[in-house]
Formats: structure tokens, C-alpha cells, sequence
């Protein structure tokens, strides 16, 4: 079964936890406190299953997230994991500041599908229902958004007009989701701890990459390692949990004050948190001048907390525009390369921009901000194969085994030793053992050698020959 992950955005009251209720049944608002007052607070959780036309089932998993400003931050928890979004605007209201937030943070994310719910049909008459129609057109007009290519759908929880219709377009964007690598490492950002009677400590994530089974050993940010006593995708048990799907997974021997919203799980012994993250910045429009020195609150995933910029070109990066910088971060994260993020202002706080992790790794030597552009440049844009070569050449004589190359860039062992295979072939990089050289570097090491041995026999013409230590 094809699972896709698909996430609301949009202004507070404009009808999401109502939408997804009318189309699962389920209602997302599980706390008491979002119950009493009437708005979402915190993410909620929902699926649905559907046919495609060929009858092949279709598992939506929902994640409605608050539409308050206050609560940005449990809306950026939520919707970095998401396929698709629906972008919900009341038909009585039409665009309010949330739903340009909301839409800013779907857009830094990279989030490239989905589609414009207009709720509430059943209050508004049928010229008040256009007139919103053409402003939310005019609005979404260039974007992934655009309403040449996707649709405006007009619905009413409360009726269930437009609710059928919704559900044909969520299948038919469903079939057009590629679907994630789960033959990747795994790797699951947790978004909700607790204790379930009888079974212990559960988390509950959107399963970003790879797979996960009962007895799998898996480890935290911090190096604990962990088994998975059981699986359960949708809040059904599984055998296997795999990546796009919603899961929740019962660890053995932790405590919940153990972990947190925010902390990754991966396969154990791959990765390490990293503390500095060298990324490409972009900026929105609305933003003002990001300067040099700056602090922002940084979002990854479920993730949060405070970085420090150090801009890599000039002093300042203007809005609508981008730059490479280094990012020290308030607690160390686990990121990978290719991961996204959003900055938030530090005050007032309000979405400023996001950007893309380029490099999440310490090389052995220390390198000056040129050296430091000078490699994100060379792998910003380049191919698996360029990447690995520049990877290669930064640690110089140390070279790049194939365990620091894992970790570096997420790739797994099969499919870095496919790419220096392929580097191999054309003689710019030397295997040696589990250690990947440059050719320069080789032939500099080779030259060495030659060298030292050549100065200690003039040095000592009577002895037989250089002791090999």
C-alpha cells in the first residue's frame, strides 16, 4: 500500500481539524485544553484510505497543525515531513497573515504539491464564494500553487459538499509522490513521547527515510542505543514500518523524560550530531537584511533551537536573496545533507527564511571561511560522484574511509563504494584498504616516500635499507 503524508496549513479558524475529521472521522485535537477553547495547539494525526482508479489502495496519513501564531513552532514540528499540503482558506475570510506564513514555510521547505482548499462553503453565497476564489488565485498565481495547474476546490465540513471531489484529487496527487528510499539509513524525527500502559515508552514520528522492524537496535542523537520492542504504522501493528508512513515505535529499557520532541532516531552506529552546519540561506522577500553575527530560531524536522550566522559571502544577505553561511547551533542536531530548515527571527519572532544543509560534518583540519566556500561550492550543485571526490580531497593525507563517508553524506556503504568504483575508473581516487585518497594526494605520498628513502641512503650509503617503521 502506497502511504503519503499530507499535511493543512493555513490561518487559525479557517477549518483544518474540521476538514480532516469530515474526511477520516477522526478528530485531530487530542487535548483537553484544544477541545475546551476550540483551536489546535499542538499537531494532530488522522488517515484515510482510499482506491486509486486501478483499485490499488492509497494510505493518506494527515498531520493538521495549529493555524495560531503563537504556536508556528508546533506547526513547523509537524509539517516537515509532509508530501503534499493542503492549503486551507476560509471561504468567509479569505487570506490572513497565517495562511502567508504557512505558505511562506511550505515553499522554504521545498514542498512541491498539493492543493487550495476553500472551507466553509456553506456560509458565504455563490458571488462572495467567487470574488475569494479570485484572490486566492491571484495570490497563489507562479507557485506550485498556481491554479492553472492545480485546483481550488470549495468544501464544507458540515454538508460534505466538495468532500468527494477532495478525495479524487488526493488520489490522484498521491500517485504522483515519488516515493521516499526506504532502502536508506533509517531515520525517524520524533514528535510525540508518552507511556502506554502495558507496553512502556512510545515515540511517534513521519518516517522520513529508510525502514524500521520489531528487535531492530537503533540509536539517539546523544549515542544510546535502543531496541524496538514492536512497530505500528497508522496505529496498526506491523511487521515493518517503512519510509512515508506514519509510525509509532515501543522502545525497551528508556524512560519518556529520556526523550523528546525534536531528537532524531537512526540505525545505530551511522551518524553524529553535529553542532555547525554549513547551509545555503534563502531569504524571503518580506524579510529584512540578514546580517553577519545574527541569531535565529532554527527548525529542521521536529527540531528547534537557537543558531548563529556566519555569513561565508559579505556581511549581509538582502531579502529575496540567497547565501552560503555557518550555522552554530544552540544543541547539536542530527542533519544530513539536503535536509531543509526554516529561520525564524529572533524578535519578534516571525518566519524570516529557511535554507538547505549542504555539510553537517567537522573535517579533521580546521578550515578558514575561503576554504570553507570554496568546498561548499564545489558540491552545492555537483553530482554524487563530484561530491564524494570533494569529500576525498578535503581530508587530504588522512583520506575518507568508508564509514566517514556514510556519516558525511546519509549514502550508505553499497552505494558509496558504487561511486568510488566509478571515481576509481577514471583514476581520481586511489583505494587503499578502506581509505579513499585523491590521485594528487597519492602521488604526493608516493613522491614522499621515494624522497625519504632516496635522502636516508645518501645519508647512509653502508646501511642495507630504511627500516619500514
Amino acid at each position: 500500500m502506497k502511504a503519503v503524508i499530507v499535511g493543512t496549513a493555513g490561518h487559525i479558524d479557517h477549518g483544518k481539524s474540521a476538514l480532516v475529521r469530515a474526511l477520516t472521522g477522526t478528530d485531530p485535537d487530542r487535548l483537553e485544553e484544544e477541545k475546551r477553547r476550540g483551536i489546535t495547539i499542538d499537531i494532530g494525526f488522522a488517515n484515510l484510505d482510499l482506491a486509486s482508479s486501478s483499485g490499488e489502495p492509497v494510505r493518506i496519513g494527515f498531520v493538521d497543525v495549529p493555524g495560531h501564531e503563537r504556536f508556528v513552532r508546533n506547526m513547523l514540528a509537524g509539517i516537515g515531513g509532509i508530501d503534499l499540503v493542503l492549503l486551507v482558506i476560509s471561504a468567509e475570510e479569505s487570506i490572513k497573515p497565517q495562511t502567508r506564513e504557512h505558505f511562506d514555510i511550505v515553499r522554504l521547505l521545498s514542498v512541491r504539491r498539493g492543493m487550495t482548499v476553500l472551507t466553509k462553503s456553506d456560509l458565504v453565497d455563490p458571488d462572495t464564494l467567487e470574488v475569494v476564489r479570485m484572490e486566492v488565485a491571484e495570490y497563489l498565481k507562479g507557485s506550485f500553487l498556481d491554479p492553472a495547474t492545480s485546483p481550488i476546490l470549495a468544501v464544507s465540513a458540515k454538508t460534505g459538499e466538495g468532500l468527494d471531489e477532495l478525495k479524487r484529487e488526493l488520489v490522484r496527487l498521491a500517485a504522483e509522490v515519488p516515493a521516499k528510499d526506504s532502502k536508506a539509513a533509517f531515520r525517524l524525527p520524533i514528535d510525540r513521547v508518552f507511556t502506554m500502559k502495558g507496553f512502556g515508552t512510545v515515540i511517534t514520528g513521519t518516517l522520513i527515510a529508510g525502514s524500521v522492524a520489531p528487535e531492530q537496535e537503533v540509536e539517539t542523537p546523544g549515542g544510546r542505543r535502543l531496541r524496538v520492542r514492536s512497530v505500528q504504522v497508522h496505529g496498526e501493528t506491523a511487521k515493518r514500518a517503512v519510509a512515508g508512513q506514519r509510525t509509532a515505535l515501543n522502545l525497551a529499557g528508556v524512560e519518556t523524560a529520556d526523550l523528546a520532541r525534536g531528537m532524531m532516531l537512526t540505525d545505530a552506529g551511522l551518524f553524529q550530531a553535529a553542532q555547525r552546519l554549513t547551509v545555503r540561506l534563502d531569504l524571503l522577500p518580506s524579510a529584512k537584511p540578514l546580517r553577519d553575527g545574527a541569531r535565529v530560531h532554527f527548525h529542521a524536522f521536529t527540531a528547534e533551537t537557537i543558531a548563529e550566522i556566519k555569513l561565508l559571502q559579505g556581511k549581509l544577505v538582502k531579502p529575496g536573496e540567497s547565501g552560503y553561511a555557518r550555522l552554530k547551533l544552540g544543541n547539536p542536531l542530527l542533519l544530513l545533507p539536503e535536509d531543509r530548515f526554516i529561520i525564524r527571527q529572533f524578535s519578534p519572532v516571525i518566519t524570516v527564511g529557511g535554507g538547505q544543509v549542504l555539510d553537517a560534518h567537522e573535517p579533521p583540519r580546521r578550515m578558514n571561511s575561503a576554504e570553507r566556500l570554496e568546498f561548499i561550492e564545489k558540491i552545492a550543485n555537483a553530482t554524487p560522484e563530484q561530491q564524494l571526490l570533494a569529500r576525498v580531497m578535503r581530508r587530504g593525507a588522512a583520506g575518507l574511509t568508508s564509514a566517514d563517508a556514510v556519516a558525511e553524506t546519509g549514502w550508505l556503504r553499497a552505494r558509496v563504494a558504487q561511486l568510488a568504483a566509478v571515481l576509481k575508473q577514471e583514476k581520481k581516487v586511489v583505494p587503499a584498504g578502506d581509505l579513499l585518497l585523491s590521485a594528487e594526494e597519492f602521488a604526493r605520498a608516493r613522491a614522499a616516500a621515494v624522497t625519504a628513502v632516496e635522502q636516508f641512503h645518501e645519508a647512509n650509503p653502508l646501511v642495507a635499507g630504511l627500516n619500514q617503521e
